[in-house]
């Protein structure tokens, strides 16, 4: 089957990749003409373990192309993949101006049955919108409209799309099932459950998911801020909570706050959903202003153990929002290095994949080549980012680089007892 992808950005490069490797004919399209061009080199624009290995494999097999021309891409294809971006607007909405522009393309360029496929992140409503404006433009030509929505997790979205929990396929025509079916039958086959439902109810389900997901962090981020007071710990806490299957272990991890592409995204944009449906969505609104609180009040944890601030050198270990990734966008450990700068502190830096990006934000700061290099001098280090590379450090040799053997550990890497016993002023996240 041929099959189009619009967009090449994280969503719609990972779909396409893997979609080739379950043996469809996928072109990705991108208006982007430098970036189309850096992915025909061979070149991968994002930092995401195994999908260079997946574009390579697929291309060389001559399942997966990379073009500008969406005119071609849409002629040739029975299935239309919208996944571009979905910026959230000033008031937290989601901006539909590049869905709009796509689904217009659609209607002027295609040349027999299609089915368009929403991939991005969309609103309940956005697939009659798409259909209306097909229609309007494209009277001739039948064509079909489906939510199909994503739940890649940075860092793992090549496993995730190859090994989901759940397909979800939001459609009211029996052929378009048909043809998604079809598209993810390896994954049938796999006995992978299929969630077959209308385009309204699959759209609401991954910002129902998302929001859910965002609730769950930030509750227990308020239950560590409640063990501080209390002298409890949120590990223990946290353990007994996640043994109750009705509750289950996954994201009950405390740490300064989500971030990411997704959550702070779509958080905002349920909550402005449901304001629009008349009904205020109070947990979301809460749980949105606990996350800028839990940011905010990591300044406060540095000062409380490292003292006065101004004219200190902080070392920050970890820039991106979550470990393996580069993309630092709402990044809590970019809000702790503002939170440093405004304070008047010097900061050193070390990230094993987003330096590059970090730097296009924040040029002034030192970017070291490792851990002990950013360490070197410093008055005390902030672990931000739970990279794997940050879970073993050498304490010693850190601890000789420093000024003063002071660690902040904001995602409870290490254990409070064992750093004290090796002579460092240690505090994380919750831990009493």
């Amino acid at each position: 089957m041929n099959i189009c992808m619009v967009g090449t950005g994280y969503v719609g490069l990972v779909t396409g990749a893997c979609l080739a490797d379950f043996g469809m004919n996928v072109v990705c399209v991108d208006k982007d003409a430098e970036k189309i061009a850096t992915l025909q080199r061979g070149d991968i624009p994002i930092y995401e373990p195994g999908l260079e290995e997946v574009v390579s494999r697929n291309e060389r097999a001559g399942r997966l192309r990379f073009t500008t021309d969406l005119k071609a891409g849409i002629e040739e294809a029975l299935a239309i993949f919208i996944a571009v971006g979905t910026p959230p607007k000033a008031d937290g909405s989601p901006d539909l101006t590049f869905v709009r522009q796509v689904a217009e393309a659609i209607a002027e360029h295609m040349n027999g049955y299609k089915v368009v496929v929403t991939k991005s992140t969309v609103p309940t409503g956005t697939g009659r919108m798409i259909e209306q404006i097909i229609k309007d433009k494209n009277g001739r030509h039948e064509f079909s409209v489906v939510s199909n929505p994503e739940f890649l997790r940075e860092g793992s979205a090549v496993s995730d799309f190859l090994r989901p929990d759940r397909v979800v396929i939001g459609a009211s025509d029996p052929r378009a099932i048909e043809v998604l079916k079809e598209i993810y039958s390896p994954l049938y086959l796999l006995d992978t459950p299929f969630v077959i439902t209308d385009v309204a109810s699959a759209e609401l389900i991954k910002y129902a998911s998302n929001g859910f997901l965002a609730v769950k962090i930030s509750f227990i981020n308020e239950i560590a801020r409640l063990c501080e007071r209390m002298g409890a710990d949120v590990h223990a806490v946290a353990k007994g909570m996640g043994l109750d299957k009705r509750i289950g272990s996954k994201f009950l991890h405390p740490g300064p706050g989500f971030g990411g592409s997704c959550f702070p995204k779509d958080t905002s944009a349920v909550a402005d959903i449901a304001r629009q449906n008349g009904h205020p969505f109070r947990i979301i609104e809460a749980t949105i202003q606990a996350n800028e609180e839990t940011k905010r009040r990591m300044i406060e944890k540095i000062a409380a153990l490292a003292g006065s601030l101004s004219g200190k050198t902080a070392a920050v270990l970890g820039l991106s929002f979550k470990p393996e990734t580069d993309d630092i966008r709402e990044s809590p450990a970019l809000a702790v290095v503002e939170d440093l700068k405004k304070a008047g502190v010097t900061v050193r830096a070390h990230d094993p994949a987003a330096m590059t990006n970090a730097r296009a934000v924040h040029p002034d700061i030192h970017y070291a080549k490792d851990a002990y290099d950013c360490a070197s001098g410093a008055d005390f280090v902030v672990l931000a980012t739970e990279w794997n590379a940050f879970r073993a450090l050498d304490l010693a040799r850190l601890g000789a680089a420093l000024r003063s053997k002071t660690m902040i550990d904001l995602r409870n890497v290490y254990e409070p007892a064992e750093m004290r016993r090796a002579g460092w002023k240690y505090v994380g996240v919750g831990r009493g």
